[in-house]
């Protein structure tokens, strides 16, 4: 359809007079959605379950403080304070059962009052909602990726410690321990550690609860395992291997000298790629028990050129080898062992996604519960975001080699730009409850996706 230039283009000289006044606005009316999902999940009634044992004196429930901050991470806030620019919104309050939200103060009183048992069980709940989620899929495999990040502070916080931290070299920090399901890009569980311990800290018996908690959760499916070279040793493969567990581990060359020999003195190489090739062979390091299966690689390379940078175009490059070792008991050939393995690179991107849309590194209180309410808290936010698009959709892809997540997700962030920060208003005409929101057919259609999906009322006013 073809417009004039006269219907298309219009004067916009004067600012238009401000006026703020108490009205029935919300600047997030695509949290309808959300609310559809914490009624489905019924949130709200198993996060109180969790607090119950809590003093409940106070006018916001800890369960209330909660739900109050995976809110405030879906919508893209980060400092407690941030919720000053949103208290009065009309649907944020309906979606927390509220006429009025807490202040700052008294969020971080909550926080700093919880205690350890509030953690564990709020830390028992995340895992039973993607427990549910991993039912309703009926997998053969779950893949498991285990790594830790840090999470560092400025200030003084209960329970962290000065580590190594190659981003903020002498900060403090916390250092937990992640277990993420590759299926679904979910964090399965978390241990939540000082800044100041190795990778492997407390990794076996953490690694051994999760394996069990989804064989009894699951059972018949079959467990696999990723890991990066921090958590190679023999207790750790034994442990992989006895609980019938398929892994890969990266081989440190550091800690084995006898692996330099070993590449150096090989002369054929087998390639299954262009620019990769391996060998592989049962080796035992001298004080293990007993040989495993290592899978040398090397992979072709560009070096790089470290002299007089030269303007011309032609600058000859020299080709060279990076190695690489990885141990496993997978018995499939060397090129899905490797596909496998390389897999493990989403988990550093759900790493990046937690840290950036829901303020995983975010350390709000000086108390070390709260920063772990906090956390979990984050946690939940994430795992619900993945839920959301879970439930609107079937699953997008096969399983793979690399193991990528079975849907294409959206990343929060464009949930939160494309549909929850639509300006709305509530009203009740003919005293029904309505929310009138631009008239966008793109907004319209996908929050009715959504609410379809989850088993909503649809009503739409004509």
């Amino acid at each position: 359809m073809k417009h004039s230039r006269s219907a298309v283009h219009q004067k916009t000289h004067a600012l238009p007079l401000l006026r703020f006044d108490d009205c029935a606005l919300t600047s997030f009316a695509g949290l309808v959605i959300v609310q559809a999902l914490l009624s489905r999940l019924q949130l709200k009634e198993r996060l109180r379950a969790c607090m119950s044992h809590l003093p409940a004196k106070a006018i916001f429930g800890h369960h209330v403080v909660i739900l109050l901050l995976v809110v405030h991470l879906w919508l893209g806030y980060r400092e407690l304070r941030d919720l000053r620019y949103y208290r009065d919104d009309i649907l944020v309050q309906r979606l927390l059962g509220l006429r009025c939200l807490p202040d700052v103060a008294t969020v971080s009183r909550a926080l700093a009052s919880a205690d350890a048992a509030s953690v564990a069980k709020l830390r028992r709940l995340c895992r039973e909602l993607v427990v549910t989620r991993l039912r309703t899929l009926g997998l053969r495999r779950l893949t498991l990726d285990f790594d830790g990040s840090v999470l560092s502070t400025s200030r003084h916080a209960e329970g962290s410690a000065v580590g190594f931290n190659k981003q903020k070299k002498g900060a403090r920090s916390y250092y937990p321990l992640f277990c993420t399901v590759a299926q679904v890009g979910q964090v399965f569980d978390v241990l939540h550690r000082p800044g100041n311990v190795h990778d492997s800290h407390d990794a076996q018996q953490f690694i051994r609860d999760c394996v069990q908690r989804l064989r009894s959760a699951l059972p018949g499916v079959r467990l696999e395992a990723r890991l990066d070279s921090a958590f190679f040793s023999q207790d750790i493969l034994r442990l992989l291997d006895t609980a019938g567990v398929e892994f890969t581990i990266s081989v440190p060359f550091e800690r084995l000298a006898a692996l330099k020999t070993l590449v150096e003195r090989r002369r054929h190489w087998w390639p299954f790629d262009r620019n990769w090739a391996y060998f592989e062979q049962r080796w035992q390091p001298k004080s293990w028990a007993a040989p495993a299966r290592f899978v040398f690689l090397r992979q072709r390379v560009v070096q790089q050129h470290k002299g007089p940078l030269q303007l011309d175009l032609f600058v000859p490059h020299q080709l060279g080898y990076e190695f690489t070792v990885l141990v496993t008991n997978k018995r499939t050939w060397v090129r899905h062992v490797v596909a496998f393995h390389h897999g493990r690179g989403a988990q550093e991107k759900l790493f990046g996604e937690l840290k950036t849309h829901v303020q995983l590194d975010y350390v709000p209180v000086t108390t070390c519960v709260g920063n772990q309410l906090f956390l979990w808290s984050a946690v939940l936010a994430h795992n619900l975001a993945r839920e959301l698009q879970m439930a609107a959709a079937p699953p997008q892809r096969a399983t793979t080699a690399k193991r990528a997540a079975l849907w294409v997700f959206q990343e929060l962030h464009t949930l939160r730009r494309n549909l929850l920060q639509r300006a709305g208003r509530l009203t009740r005409p003919a005293g029904r409850l309505t929310l009138t929101m631009n008239a966008n057919a793109a907004v319209r259609d996908e929050l009715l996706h959504y609410l379809h999906a989850l088993g909503a009322q649809e009503p739409i006013a004509t």
